[in-house]
């Protein structure tokens, strides 16, 4: 069993990050490089710090980890040093652990039971654990290809290769179908490849998972639109089952603010997309915010990898502005009770960098020079209510505009569902009102065959939700090509957080 005192002996200690000037001259990611040795000795202490308690929240999928991953269960193998054993259990339950042990922000970790008291240290350092497991195995050639067993004779198009579409197409690989996956840009993995930015997760951590796929047989096509270059009715021909992981990519926008027309604002995405295609060798970006000012709207995930990305290009200034009040620094039980995600400060490693954060600001308009270009904003000190039906307003507080430099204008507020396409109409698939691909308690949608997954059924989500639902819809697909299937199924398509995160 764990060591019961282990939390009493040690303190929470997160990896080290290298220096500001030296992250700040390269798009390695952010961390120390260390010694697998020091390393391995590091985590293996701070693995010990898990109490293996009698109802573990930390794998719980409506407050912690939708994967289930067995955490007090690795926590203790990597304690006792047993790191293959630790790496067969984390592999059990989840397909690609060095990814979310880099980019998730570890709803596991808000549900530890040592998060409920700042007494008790903090949480374990759960996602430093994961990812730790994960590189030993790599370093050990303990990740094989898995070979099915026996062929099943059925072909499964996956459409769209971001986390969910690569945990199912893996899923159904080692299930003995044939596999093909899909994907419209010129390189597979989605956001993963193309919206998260390389400090943050290296490519080539993704380049070597998708290696082992190749050789499990999963099949790969790119700069490939189903629906377009590939027909509706060819893909209902080829295949006997689709599964739809297209994602959740249309990007909110807000044309009510008085200047959005001007050049130089631009939604999120059409920034960090270039960026990451220049890192792969494709030329210089087509919008740098090389010796810009840059604004950046919405305090999230997406606008933090705008933030470190403007200043790694060499951005005169970085501002991130938030509609609501700064966060308090600790959870409020009031807010947020445990185990549920607190509502709380988040500081990324790109805060720490260069920039300013300003709340409870809104941008009244954007104002052009005589270019019809952005050469500022005007913001006002607002604050976020609900109206009598619930829906929420953005209300001025103060009677004085402040102005500041804009040369560079990112929109990160968000992504507002499914892109209308011609593959869905094609196959006969509707949206929801949220714009999303609704199922029923099998993942299968409207058509017959055809199966939805990841972020195009929920809404933009976590990558450890996508895969949860990749695995699940995988499981699906399996009992409905061969009438039962014993693939694990984490998840259900009703399932939610206890926090929507």
């Amino acid at each position: 069993m764990a060591d019961p005192r282990g939390f009493l002996k040690h303190g929470r200690a997160d990896a080290s990050k290298r220096p500001v000037d030296e992250r700040l001259g390269d798009w390695d990611e952010v961390y120390a490089a260390v010694s697998s040795a020091e390393r391995n000795a590091e985590v293996s202490t701070q693995a010990s710090r898990c109490m293996d308690c009698g109802i573990p929240f930390c794998h719980s999928g409506s407050a912690g980890c939708p994967l289930g991953n067995l955490i007090p269960e690795w926590n203790d193998m990597v304690r006792r040093g047993q790191w293959q054993q630790a790496g067969e259990r984390l592999h059990a339950t989840n397909n690609f652990p060095e990814f979310t042990g880099r980019v998730c922000p570890a709803p596991c970790e808000a549900a530890c039971v040592l998060a409920i008291s700042p007494e008790a240290g903090g949480a374990v350092t759960i996602k430093r654990v994961e990812e730790t497991i994960a590189e030993n195995a790599w370093e050990r050639d303990d990740v094989a290809p898995q070979m099915a067993e026996v062929p099943s004779g059925s072909r499964v198009a996956v459409v769209g290769s971001g986390p969910g579409g690569l945990a199912a197409a893996q899923q159904l690989t080692r299930a003995g179908h044939e596999v093909t996956v899909y994907e419209r840009d010129d390189r597979i993995g989605g956001l993963l490849r193309y919206g998260i930015p390389e400090f943050k997760l290296e490519k080539s951590v993704l380049d070597r998972r998708l290696a082992q796929m190749r050789a499990e047989g999963t099949r790969f096509v790119t700069g490939c639109e189903v629906g377009v270059d590939v027909l509706p009715e060819q893909l209902r021909e080829r295949y006997d089952a689709v599964v739809l992981a297209v994602g959740a990519l249309q990007g909110r926008d807000d044309r009510s603010i008085p200047g959005r027309e001007l050049g130089g604002v631009h939604l999120a995405m059409e920034h960090l997309v270039p960026a990451n295609k220049e890192r792969e060798g494709d030329g210089p970006s087509s919008l740098s915010a090389e010796g810009k000012h840059v604004i950046i709207l919405g305090g999230g995930d997406t606008g933090a990898d705008c933030y470190g990305t403007a200043t790694r290009q060499g951005a005169v200034s970085v501002t991130q502005l938030d509609n609501y009040p700064e966060p308090p620094s600790e959870r409020d039980d009031d807010l947020s009770p445990w185990p549920t995600w607190p509502y709380i400060l988040r500081t990324y490693a790109a805060h720490e960098e260069a920039g300013e954060r300003r709340f409870a600001v809104a941008i009244e308009s954007f104002v052009g020079d005589e270019n019809g270009d952005v050469r500022a904003v005007r913001l006002r000190e607002v604050q976020v209510q609900r109206d009598e039906n619930g829906r929420r307003q953005v209300v001025p507080v103060s009677d004085e505009a402040e102005e500041l430099p804009c040369d560079l204008a990112l929109l990160a507020i968000g992504f507002e569902g499914v892109e209308q396409m011609p593959l869905l109409e094609g196959l006969g698939v509707d949206r929801t009102r949220r714009s999303t691909i609704g199922c029923g308690s099998n993942w299968e949608t409207s058509a017959p065959g055809v199966f939805v997954c990841g972020d195009a059924h929920r809404g933009a989500s976590l990558v450890v939700w996508a895969i949860a639902e990749g695995r699940s819809v995988a499981s699906a697909v399996d009992e409905y090509l061969t009438g039962v299937s014993d693939l694990p199924s984490p998840v259900h398509p009703t399932a939610l957080p206890l926090a929507v995160v």
